[in-house]
């Protein structure tokens, strides 16, 4: 192009249409408003269909090119809600984009889409409706194959997609009627016409041992085996690795190191170690994998793990994201052998406030390999793994409960979500479903490594390194209003004239520690936040009260600590420049990263839920006490007290009363005024339907209980 380009083409070409005072312009319009030069047209016109493509500019009629602000047109990619309806998240920052199911033309989860703002409620999210898909996020679905009169179809597992898939004679691959198979679409449909696909892989029937699990991995794009070329470049690379363990490397084989992690862990990425400093202070060592030094960046290693993003924790199988040799063995910080770390050692003074820290490429030595159980039998009393190890054991607990205080001094919320492990028998059959107990064992882990994230975060933001920052905005106005109103009705407060702090609901979790709606407080505050995602620039963690922070201390199992130790290892160890990263390339990172995660945690959850129904199959008539825990206008939601399991009380099984959803109150109210069902009662309910395909139990409420006092 003719000339300097400090904005960017395409930002000038969009500011062009932004301020244009007439409306779309044309291509030659453009090319006068932005200085091409006649000999660049016919290119500067690719640059144009490009930008349409991606839906950063729009073409109407006539040939003309406008802004999406201008015309009330957002691009993002849109997530789908189980009712059918979806949200649009705009690739620029502003609100998303409320899509009612009729509304999504054959958008599915995921899609890169065009919505048209059609409406702009009080107090709401905009309303609108998809007017064109931009790009697909899949082009294969899993369900179960059915054979109709005239033709076969595959009814996907996955509810949010809401359309069966129509499967020609020619392209089911011997898929009997029944069978669970990945299907490949052909065409998305259009208006009435539903998708076509052809059967790509049958995997078996969902009542087989394993069945429900792989199809599960097959739906969220989870890449269950590694390329030939990965496996064979990490026998290389470990062979490599410890041929040359690099000159800067620090023998600190001598220190007392020990990992803690559950007792079924197959991968130890991080271990600590204490030792008594000046005074009354202490240095933590926390020893984190030096993945970085076995994987060279760009290869192919690295980019499979950069695909994968992270690793993912199904109930019946871990989906590592480097590696087997590598994330289980040459990396793993296993007992009794040496292994390369990244080590960050922070001195503590005698109130756990950080004064001093050093970041040293080292050699380690694990002495133990400890769970989570054996530690707290040590911490209670209850055990003992030898005097030496016991005494670092109960120091690295009272320095931890130091931090602590310390962090929640500065806002840390609290919020102890429960979770469920699935006790699995040989064949992948559920035995139990239990409540996660956490043990001050955990408490001790987590406070070291948030330490250890925050101190390197820090860090990074003060040499200016490129890396991925983990962060936790704020609560929006809108939510935090909402959330005001329905606190009023309890008597509890929060500040309406200026944005909220954490301290604020840090104060207000504990006013309500000990009363009865405290469950349903806590659940309301949690639905109040923001969900937690990774980007270039440091946003602050709202959370944890903290001014910056990142993720430094799973580098197997999480693609942005590997980012993040690259850099330091790059400009802290090696003392270079800090590497230059091209325009966009580093806030890609950060949202594929973000994407990645995403799917792996609903991918974890939704593991744990398929368990949870094949569990419940077995009490059907069953009656069980349980706690109301979410409420919706086609019903409320109880989860159990003997297993952690959750159904649906459906609105229509109420027949004493016509109940109606008032969603402020978070609750179900009869016309009659007498009874309502709201988030924490207590209710004794009877397993009466089971659905393994939909992930669904149902409820029959038999009475309410009182209230726990």
């Amino acid at each position: 192009m003719a000339r300097s380009d400090p904005k960017g083409l395409e930002g000038r070409v969009i500011s062009a249409l932004e301020g244009s005072d007439h409306g779309p312009l044309k291509p030659k319009e453009i090319a006068r408003a932005v200085g091409v030069a006649e000999a660049d047209y016919r290119r500067f016109k690719k640059t144009l269909a490009g930008m349409e493509r991606a839906g950063k500019i729009y073409r109407v009629k006539g040939n003309r090119y406008g802004a999406p602000t201008s015309m009330d047109l957002v691009p993002g990619k849109i997530s789908l809600t189980r009712s059918g309806d979806g949200f649009v998240r705009p690739d620029s920052p502003g609100e998303d984009v409320f899509i009612a199911s009729v509304n999504l033309a054959t958008a599915m989860d995921g899609d890169h889409v065009v919505a048209r703002i059609e409406s702009r409620p009080k107090r709401r999210n905009p309303a609108g409706r998809v007017i064109k898909i931009l790009e697909r996020a899949h082009n294969t679905v899993v369900g179960t194959l059915h054979h109709g009169r005239r033709f076969a179809y595959v009814v996907p597992l996955d509810r949010r997609v809401s359309r069966d898939l129509l499967i020609g004679d020619s392209d089911q691959r011997g898929a009997k009627d029944g069978d669970v198979v990945v299907a490949r679409y052909i065409s998305y449909g259009e208006g009435t016409v539903g998708p076509a696909g052809a059967v790509e892989t049958v995997l078996g029937r969902l009542s087989e041992p394993g069945v429900d699990i792989l199809a599960l991995a097959h739906s969220f794009g989870l890449a269950i085996d590694f390329p030939a070329d990965v496996l064979f470049a990490a026998e290389e690379a470990t062979r490599e690795a410890q041929r040359f363990p690099g000159a800067e490397r620090i023998d600190r084989t001598d220190l007392m190191v020990m990992t803690i992690d559950p007792a079924d862990a197959k991968d130890h990425d991080d271990a600590l170690s204490i030792a008594r400093a000046d005074g009354d202070r202490y240095e933590v060592g926390v020893h984190i994998a030096d993945v970085a030094h076995y994987i060279v960046e760009n290869g192919p290693i690295d980019l499979e793990a950069r695909a994968r993003g992270t690793s993912v924790y199904l109930v019946d199988r871990t989906i590592p994201m480097l590696p087997e040799q590598l994330s289980g063995d040459a990396c793993s910080l296993r007992s009794g052998v040496d292994r390369f770390a990244l080590s960050l050692f922070v001195t503590l003074d005698e109130m756990g406030r950080p004064v001093a820290h050093r970041l040293e490429r080292t050699t380690i030595r694990s002495r133990h390999r400890l769970s989570y159980e054996q530690v707290q039998a040590v911490l209670d009393g209850n055990s003992s793994i030898d005097p030496a190890t016991d005494s670092v054991l109960r120091t690295l607990d009272d320095v931890a409960r130091l931090v602590r205080v310390r962090r929640f001094e500065g806002g840390a919320l609290d919020l102890d979500l429960p979770e469920a492990k699935v006790l699995l028998d040989a064949e992948g059959y559920p035995l139990d479903i239990q409540r996660v107990e956490r043990l001050a064992s955990h408490r001790l882990v987590e406070d070291f490594m948030i330490l250890a994230n925050e101190v390197i975060a820090r860090e990074c933001e003060a040499r200016g390194l490129p890396v991925l920052y983990r962060v936790h905005e704020p609560p929006t106005r809108q939510r935090a209003e909402e959330l005001g109103e329905f606190l009023a009705r309890f008597g509890l407060k929060i500040p309406r004239k200026r944005a909220l702090r954490p301290s604020d609901l840090q104060g207000l979790l504990k006013a309500v520690a000990g009363r009865r709606e405290q469950h349903l407080i806590n659940t309301v505050v949690l639905r109040s936040m923001k969900r937690a995602r990774y980007a270039a620039e440091n946003l602050g963690h709202f959370g944890l009260g903290s001014g910056a922070y990142l993720h430094f201390t799973s580098p197997i199992r999480r693609y942005p600590d590997l980012v993040v130790h690259r850099a330091l290892v790059r400009s802290i160890i090696e003392g270079r420049e800090p590497r230059e990263w091209a325009e966009g390339e580093l806030d890609g990172l950060a949202e594929r990263t973000s994407e990645r995660e995403k799917a792996a945690t609903d991918a974890e959850r939704e593991s744990v839920a398929l368990k949870k129904v094949e569990f419940m199959e077995r009490h059907l008539g069953d009656e069980f006490d349980g706690r109301v825990t979410g409420v919706q206008a086609f019903g409320f939601f109880v989860t159990l007290d003997a297993y952690f399991v959750d159904g649906l009380v459906h609105v229509n099984s109420l027949r004493d009363d016509f109940y109606r959803f008032q969603e402020g109150e978070y609750a179900l109210i009869g016309d009659n005024g007498r009874r309502r069902y709201r988030l924490g009662d207590r209710v004794r309910v009877q397993v009466t339907r089971v659905d393994k395909e939909a992930k669904h139990v149902d409820f029959l409420l038999v009475r309410t209980l009182p209230p726990e006092v």
